[in-house]
């Protein structure tokens, strides 16, 4: 197997890691928040992460130290730093192995994060299924408080902070910032119209800034090793590692840390083994199940934010789905557009609407009741979803299900009526 280049997984490599406080600060934990609360300024650290080029590893791939940057300076008002540790994505499992097995990691760039907003209460948001992360969180947290680098006072600096985990109520779109925020304000979670943007009204209408578990576990290498340690690994504009979840029909499934930029196709040959069986590959979902599907000759690409979306898909979470040929991919299609049709909100009529009369129509095919015209009102419906929600769980929609058709015709015309 292929050499992983690894950052966030380091401590979680090593088989006789425990993942506590002792074993984290044997392998240099909590150095970094040191270092920040003894000689550094908070717009110093926003400025170290902005400079390191740091994206946030949740989907969008926003610049980290933008987005801390957009937080307005200590007023009336507290702020807020949400870890958004929902990980609801079909497919994506990297955030709860980082949870479970190396919780400090992220829960010290969280410390640092709050700091760098002026933040002395905070909230992990952790999806409620996942009750043993939920426990090692809470764990890292009571272990922290212990030993006075949580509470008053951290490390004789003066700086105060309290971190609370929250469990959310396992709904796909809580994966969404500002539906995640309206379910930690204990309402349903709903996307909210934006503007106003978080960093202006977010947690109970105070400023907050949200991001995801891989991103914050960044935030300690960068402050240890420096911005151009961090800014020489991947690619620019792409910066740093990232740890990828490969499933499917493979030989070797599982989390995978590379560059970015790595290639996508020596991703799933070199590290995840190849098809299993020595089949071959019909198609890949690179960046979770609201990613467009890719052929079997597009996936000799670099695996990175810009390079995917120029190539009409997209990385969002990191989870590449790998399908081998004797796979239906109407199937898939099926089961992708019934997942999305469960988990909509319901806020918005064309995502409510289509998901269902899309389900629908895809369920024709597989009852092989299909024709040319049902294909045709299959991409015209999902692209009447395209850019009409409130969120983008529309787009999350649309998308993949016009790839389908578009990419697979001959697997639809399969299900055509005799």
């Amino acid at each position: 197997m292929a050499e992983e280049k690894l950052l966030v997984l380091k401590n979680i490599r090593d088989p006789g890691y425990a993942g506590d406080l002792a074993a984290y600060r044997k392998t240099g934990g909590y150095t970094a928040l040191k270092k920040v609360l003894q000689a550094m300024k908070p717009e110093e650290v926003v400025e170290a992460v902005k400079a390191s080029g740091l994206r946030g590893r949740g989907g969008a791939g926003f610049s980290c130290g933008m987005k801390w940057g957009f937080m307005p300076p200590p007023g009336d008002k507290p702020h807020y730093l949400v870890c958004n540790a929902d990980e609801s994505e079909p497919g994506t499992f990297k955030d709860h192995l980082l949870m479970v097995g190396d919780p400090h990691m992220f829960v010290e760039g969280m410390i640092i994060g709050c700091f760098a907003m002026h933040s002395r209460h905070s909230y992990i948001y952790i999806r409620g299924e996942s009750m043993y992360a939920i426990r090692r969180v809470q764990a890292a947290i009571d272990e922290l408080y212990r030993n006075h680098l949580l509470g008053k006072n951290i490390l004789g600096s003066g700086y105060d902070l309290d971190l609370t985990v929250h469990p959310g109520a396992g709904a796909y779109i809580c994966g969404e910032e500002t539906a995640m925020l309206d379910s930690l304000e204990g309402k349903r979670g709903l996307p909210r119209f934006k503007p106003p943007f978080p960093a202006q009204s977010g947690f109970d209408a105070c400023p907050t800034t949200v991001n995801n578990v891989e991103t914050l576990a960044n935030v300690p290498f960068i402050i240890n090793e420096g911005t151009e340690a961090f800014a020489a690994l991947g690619t620019p504009n792409n910066t740093g590692t990232q740890a990828v979840c490969i499933s499917g029909h493979l030989e070797r499934p599982g989390v995978y840390e590379v560059e970015m930029g790595h290639n996508l196709e020596s991703l799933i040959y070199e590290y995840a083994g190849g098809i299993r069986g020595g089949k071959l590959l019909k198609a890949v979902v690179p960046g979770g199940a609201s990613a467009d599907v890719l052929r079997a000759d597009e996936i000799d690409i670099p695996y990175d934010f810009d390079s995917l979306t120029n190539a009409g898909t997209m990385r969002g979470s990191a989870a590449v789905m790998v399908f081998d040929e004797d796979t239906d991919m109407v199937e898939v299609a099926e089961r992708t557009i019934r997942f999305f049709n469960h988990e909509s909100c319901g806020q918005c009529t064309p995502c409510r609407e289509g998901t269902f009369w899309i389900k629908n129509m895809i369920r024709q095919f597989l009852d092989d009741a299909g024709d040319e015209a049902l294909m045709q009102r299959v991409d015209r419906a999902a692209g009447n979803i395209i850019g009409t929600t409130i969120c983008a769980f529309g787009d999350a929609v649309g998308g993949p299900m016009q790839a389908f058709v578009r990419k697979f015709p001959e697997e639809f015309r399969k299900h055509f009526a005799s």
